[in-house]
């Protein structure tokens, strides 16, 4: 085909550049796999253990010099806290001075505060309060430190509510599908690898055309026989390749090394793929033809990559987005590929599920290639 002319010789041209670069392959291979140590092993999405300070003064006629001992009342309740994992109290107060002196100071998250009545309170069947403060400047921790405290109030109420050996008339059985054991890595991971795959493959190819022009030679592609259309498939093939060495690399490490669970097929995910990292080459050509050099292709490359990170699902549910960001997600392709990754990885989801995500970003792929193309002939003439 005509369209096409040119394609072997810069397929070829390119390869050679790539196997020539080490750096390039260096980066595109072993920097993924740095990022994925670092963020799945630091980044635990669950709330646990969380710093928390106690003023017991159910028992405050009951010293032992340094903190109050309490009741027997409270200390349970307090074991019923820490027994849920979420709260680890590692400090006693007996002050409100002191209580609020180590939220202030930041040493605690979560300060619990058991007032003077609370034994005599239940022991007359009356309600019993007891407050929990909770530091709000970190939104994830302070919702999870109220739900579970809430909670155990609610279920220690029912307890004393309902007569011995009654149950509740409701009988609620939760059941936590595809991640039982709520392993963040589980979660995390599987958007990771979509936004690892984003980093390399639009910026490796981003630097293609920009290279040329540095360098002075791609006025010498430009009177060749090849076509714009040749010259761009020839160019970002062999990215291709590596991206998808890139991606089967980070599958078998996600597996092996940090035990992520493979419910789906593993040759469909890898199939899936190819339309994303189709999408993430050509919109580094794009960038490419627009850029001068390669420090602005580099900042136009973190344009793309930025909605892709905060738009796609990837750290914030999309369902929770204002309208306007909402529609605009639709318009990332990290965003089908989030889907896709989970879906295959946590979910189990087959073709029949997941066709109408591939088929978009095939879509956006032949849309950008055509959009590159384009400029890059207006380059030549």
């Amino acid at each position: 085909m005509s369209a096409l002319r040119g394609f072997r010789a810069v397929f070829y041209k390119e390869m050679l550049h790539a196997r020539r670069d080490r750096l390039a392959i260096v980066f595109a291979l072993m920097m993924p796999l740095m990022q994925m140590v670092i963020l799945g092993t630091a980044i635990d999405t669950n709330v646990r253990q969380v710093p928390t300070v106690v003023f017991d003064a159910s028992g405050a006629n009951q010293r032992d010099g340094t903190a109050l001992l309490g009741t027997q009342a409270s200390r349970a309740f307090i074991d019923r806290l820490r027994n849920t994992d979420t709260y680890r109290v590692y400090r006693y107060v007996d002050s409100d001075d002191a209580l609020n002196q180590e939220m202030v100071a930041g040493r605690a998250r979560v300060a619990i505060k058991i007032p003077l009545t609370f034994a005599r309170d239940l022991l007359a069947g009356r309600q019993a309060q007891v407050l929990v403060m909770v530091d709000g400047s970190d939104s994830a921790v302070a919702g999870q430190a109220l739900n579970v405290a809430t909670q155990v109030g609610l279920d220690e109420s029912l307890k004393r509510m309902l007569p011995e050996g009654v149950k509740p008339v409701i009988d609620v059985r939760p059941k936590l599908m595809f991640n039982p054991d709520s392993r963040s890595p589980n979660f995390f991971l599987p958007g990771l690898m979509t936004v690892l795959l984003l980093f390399v493959t639009t910026m490796l190819t981003a630097f293609s055309i920009v290279r040329e022009k540095e360098r002075g030679t791609l006025e010498q592609l430009l009177v060749t026989p090849a076509r714009p259309l040749g010259i761009m498939l020839g160019k970002i093939m062999p990215y291709f390749a590596l991206g998808l060495v890139e991606l089967v690399v980070i599958l078998l490490f996600m597996r092996f090394a940090f035990s992520v669970p493979m419910h789906g097929n593993p040759l469909l995910l890898v199939c899936l793929t190819t339309g994303y990292l189709f999408v993430n080459l050509t919109i580094g050509l794009l960038i490419s033809t627009r850029a001068n050099s390669q420090t602005e292709a580099l900042q136009l490359g973190m344009m793309s990559i930025l909605p892709s990170i905060f738009l796609s699902g990837y750290i914030f549910p999309r369902d929770t987005m204002p309208l306007l960001f909402y529609g605009m997600s639709y318009l990332v392709p990290a965003t089908y590929m989030v889907d896709i990754a989970r879906g295959v990885i946590l979910r189990g989801a087959g073709l029949a599920e997941l066709w109408g995500d591939a088929l978009v970003l095939a879509v956006m792929g032949l849309v950008i290639l055509l959009l590159a193309a384009r400029r890059f002939q207006r380059m030549i003439v």
